[in-house]
């Protein structure tokens, strides 16, 4: 078992009652095997914490992104607190190196499980709320989740300026417009991708990124821009 002291320099957080922190990490598989261990499963904070990371998302949305309509930000919230992401979020922490479970829960890959570590992170963000307020809880889970939700927001604008551009290319083509990577600079941690789009063996647009993605719909954005019904 990992020391509590080096997962709370993970997390950014001194905790004034360490037995909660302690508690978000015990699966119920352990209790069923130490029926004599002093705490609870972390089912309840799981709970808490689910509720809490549904709201401050919401909230940031709101605040944030005040062109976006409600169904817009329904489908971003849930994209950002579906398991999978919260997953990502909790293996970047290390998270299922500290969980208290079962030889059973241990011997079937439990410490990578999505939805134990998604279950196990919610916990920990109720762990948090617990301990620190719910300002402080708030702080951690947007400091988690900013690069999180700035990719969602690039994804949506990716997805929004792509389907704009097919919309109005297929509507005068009859086809859909083509995405061509043309260059991969610099190394694997910073690459740059150039990507251009094509209509009718024209290239009409030129876009840049981090990825072939956000590359894409710069091309896409470009490509809009210069779009008339009697072009190309």
């Amino acid at each position: 078992m990992a020391d509590l002291d080096t997962f709370q320099q993970v997390l950014g957080v001194t905790f004034r009652d360490l037995s909660l922190l302690k508690l978000a990490l015990v699966h119920r598989s352990y209790l069923n095997e130490n029926p004599e261990f002093p705490l609870t499963s972390n089912e309840r904070l799981e709970f808490l914490g689910d509720s809490l990371l549904t709201f401050v998302i919401a909230e940031k949305l709101y605040q944030e992104f005040p062109d976006l309509s409600e169904g817009e930000m329904t489908k971003l919230r849930s994209a950002l607190v579906r398991q999978s992401t919260l997953a990502r979020l909790a293996g970047s922490l290390g998270l299922g190196d500290y969980l208290y479970l079962g030889h059973g829960e241990e011997a079937t890959g439990g410490r990578t499980k999505p939805s134990t570590l998604a279950r196990a992170f919610e916990a920990v963000v109720g762990a948090v709320v617990m301990d620190q307020g719910f300002d402080g809880a708030k702080q951690f889970v947007l400091s988690l989740f900013q690069g999180e939700i700035h990719s969602a927001i690039e994804e949506k604008l990716a997805g929004d300026y792509k389907s704009r551009l097919q919309e109005l290319v297929q509507a005068k083509h009859q086809v859909p417009p083509l995405y061509r990577t043309i260059k991969e600079e610099g190394p694997d941690h910073a690459k740059k991708f150039t990507v251009e789009v094509i209509v009718a063996d024209s290239v009409i647009g030129v876009g840049r990124g981090r990825s072939k993605r956000m590359a894409e719909m710069e091309a896409a954005r470009v490509a809009l821009e210069g779009f008339s019904p009697d072009s190309q």
